[in-house]
């Protein structure tokens, strides 16, 4: 086998396993815990999770 097969086959192993480990170091660590958290960070007082402040979709249809 060429030193270019070897090398591609070492790769096409290694990165699953990386994938494993990094995975498992987030399951040991509480990362994987409170998933919603992460998805509610962008919101605060001055933008609460139930109103929608962006202008471009408080549009209000234009009337003719």
């Amino acid at each position: 086998m060429s030193p270019i097969g070897i090398l591609l086959l070492f790769g096409a192993m290694a990165v699953p396993v990386v994938a494993l480990a990094c995975l498992r170091w987030a399951a040991k660590n509480g990362q994987l815990q409170n998933g919603d958290r992460g998805a509610l960070l962008p919101f605060d007082l001055e933008e609460p999770l139930d109103k929608a402040t962006d202008q471009i979709l408080n549009r209000k249809s234009a009337k003719s």
